[in-house]
């Protein structure tokens, strides 16, 4: 049994045995960044050693055929799968971990056995598709986990929020048309890897638990904070989740060299806060953090430490700005388009 109220953390130095060719962003330096974050928390968090993923928890998500291209990829590494997305000897291996540590996370959260949890993991995997890799990403690790999660411990809906600057295609395509779980993303658009666009709103049975809130380049907290509070809350209340797992990408932090955006230290403490407070409502504060992008050494520093503080501190999550929502803002344009898709699905969203 875990420490009561710390934070569970998986995170090995085995992650960063996994790398492409020199100067890739994708770099295992990322993790010396999100380590320093840690280190300063040590009495807030408790740490657990990840274990790989079996093939039947993979292919869950992924085809058999893609489990095998990539086993086989680190036999004739180094090895390109896409114009992105490459394979070393270890890659296999370290995928495995990736996927097998939240899988595992994610488990002690539903259990009870710890409070809330970071998997401090790579690759990233919110790009994987069930049949390729792309975009840095090999496996899915939140799908992966989110497959589990129901499967082994009984979980019937969950939410998973997507921060990440890029839009997690693979995410979506798993749980599009799965009414089970409700996939909500904020991302640069357009921009790769040119999906998530207002009116992908899921497809069958599925349809209007896929919320995409593209938003232009230039964004910052305003804009993540207001669609946040205003989008997510009330569709989250209504869809009342068991447990809420967050593909955690920094990469909307103002310093990343990736993408375009100006989310700050204090946005994502205001983004933290509000998982915090659904997940304390609505599933007894059972909330996965997922590490998905972040390219520069400050943005995985300040996003993971603005992670940390939030959900280890004692005091209740506080009311946030809104943002402005005059004429012409960006956030009253992205808050309308999303009503105009949202609305009648979700009664109480705010688009004005």
């Amino acid at each position: 049994m875990g420490h009561p109220g710390k934070i569970r953390v998986i995170a090995d130095p085995r992650y960063q045995e996994h790398r492409g060719p020199d100067g890739h962003p994708e770099r295992p330096e990322r993790l010396l960044a999100v380590e320093q974050a840690l280190s300063e928390f040590e009495d807030a968090i408790e740490r657990q050693a990840p274990r790989a993923a079996e093939a039947h928890e993979i292919q869950r998500v992924h085809a058999q055929q893609h489990w095998s291209r990539i086993e086989q990829s680190a036999t004739r590494a180094p090895a390109r799968l896409d114009p992105d997305t490459y394979t070393c000897p270890q890659s296999f291996e370290v995928a495995c971990l990736a996927a097998g540590g939240s899988v595992d996370l994610a488990r002690s959260i539903a259990s009870g056995e710890a409070a809330c949890g970071i998997a401090a993991v790579r690759p990233p995997g919110h790009h994987a598709e069930a049949d390729q890799a792309m975009g840095f990403c090999l496996f899915n690790n939140v799908a992966v986990a989110a497959r589990a999660l129901q499967a082994d411990c009984g979980l019937e809906k969950l939410l998973i929020l997507d921060w990440d600057v890029h839009h997690g295609n693979g995410t979506q395509h798993c749980f599009e048309d799965d009414p089970s779980v409700l996939y909500v993303s904020t991302h640069q658009f357009p921009y790769y890897p040119g999906t998530g666009d207002f009116a992908e709103a899921g497809s069958g049975r599925g349809l209007g638990t896929t919320v995409n809130i593209p938003m232009p380049a230039g964004c910052g907290d305003a804009e993540y904070v207001g669609a946040l509070e205003r989008l997510l809350v009330p569709i989250a209340l209504q869809y009342r989740p068991q447990m809420i797992l967050v593909s955690c990408g920094f990469d909307a932090h103002r310093d990343d060299p990736l993408g375009s955006m100006n989310v700050t230290a204090a946005g994502y403490r205001a983004m933290t806060a509000i998982v915090r407070s659904l997940a304390q409502e609505l599933c007894g504060g059972r909330v996965l953090f997922v590490l998905e992008g972040g390219y520069a050494a400050s943005s995985l520093l300040e996003g993971t430490r603005a992670v940390i503080e939030v959900m280890s501190s004692q005091r209740p999550a506080q009311a946030h700005e809104i943002g402005y929502l005059g004429p012409g803002s960006s956030l009253r344009g992205i808050l309308e388009h999303a009503s105009a898709v949202h609305a009648r699905r979700w009664p109480g969203i705010v688009g004005r």
